[in-house]
């Protein structure tokens, strides 16, 4: 009989952000059943800072009974010394596991940088990516027509199918320029894509949703309102999905799925040209 693993620690240690670490980790806890406490150590640059996260994390051992599950991504050595030296979790250090043997394999060294986000004032990338999320933020629900020519994708949907968090994801994760643009009753009316978009009908890509699920998310901001109404729901709904149908326009539901999925989806077929890791 399948038990669920009892509750344990986990630690995210990093002398950047910890962002990798975290997103790593949680990938490979997301495989077992259990609800672990999660505990951000970032900016442990220090050998200083290292003394102090292996006494924390050696008070969680001896508070909690059970080893307590350590993910590092440090490269300065001296720190990662003093984890290694003191720590009584299980320590997994990332860049050791996959960093060293790459090392090998490539026959070059790494840079050994700290994150992704080092010395992130003068990389174009970040840059690139800041420039990204200030399109996504002006051109969030149809608020500018400007620049669409500028766009990498458009999104479209009715209110509250998942466009403005999906664009905001794309642009953040990926420095894509994502532009999102609300279907409303008179799109419906004219049976036609809203007339600005027609020029961009490659970049464009549909959301949809359950009409069930959109009345609940519209209930929560106006409370028995027409607007979120199960039967105007279903309309706008059946009414959104034909239209994206005849104008052969690319569309998955967001019911059931996460932001990743959903912009997962989104790259694979809409392919922009320019995306930033």
């Amino acid at each position: 009989m399948h038990t669920a693993m009892p509750n344990r620690t986990v630690f995210f240690i990093s002398d950047g952000t910890g962002i990798t670490a975290e997103t790593f980790g949680t990938a490979m806890l997301a495989q077992f059943e259990f609800k672990p406490r999660f505990v951000r150590l970032p900016f442990i640059d220090t050998a200083d800072k290292a003394h102090q996260a292996v006494r924390q994390i050696n008070h969680t051992l001896d508070v909690e009974g059970r080893k307590p599950i350590v993910f590092t991504t440090l490269v300065n050595m001296e720190v990662l010394r003093v984890i290694q030296d003191g720590c009584r979790g299980m320590l997994l250090d990332m860049f050791g596991t996959f960093v060293t043997p790459l090392e090998e394999e490539l026959g070059i060294k790494s840079h050994h940088r700290v994150g992704r986000f080092s010395d992130a004032s003068k990389s174009k990338e970040y840059q690139d990516r800041i420039e990204a999320i200030n399109f996504s933020l002006s051109h969030d629900d149809g608020q500018s027509h400007k620049d669409l020519e500028g766009a990498d994708i458009i999104l479209i949907g009715v209110s509250r199918s998942g466009k403005t968090p999906t664009s905001l994801y794309l642009a953040m994760q990926y420095g894509l320029k994502a532009a999102n643009y609300p279907l409303i009753p008179e799109d419906f009316e004219r049976r036609q894509l809203p007339p600005a978009l027609l020029p961009y009908r490659r970049k464009i890509f549909g959301l949809s949703i359950q009409p069930e699920r959109l009345s609940e998310i519209r209930n929560e901001r106006r409370p028995n309102s027409r607007y979120a109404s199960l039967e105007n729901c279903r309309m706008e709904v059946s009414e959104a999905e034909s239209m994206m149908r005849r104008s052969g326009i690319r569309w998955l539901s967001t019911t059931t799925k996460s932001i990743e999925e959903i912009a997962t989806t989104i790259l694979q077929d809409v392919r922009p040209e320019r995306i930033a890791y």
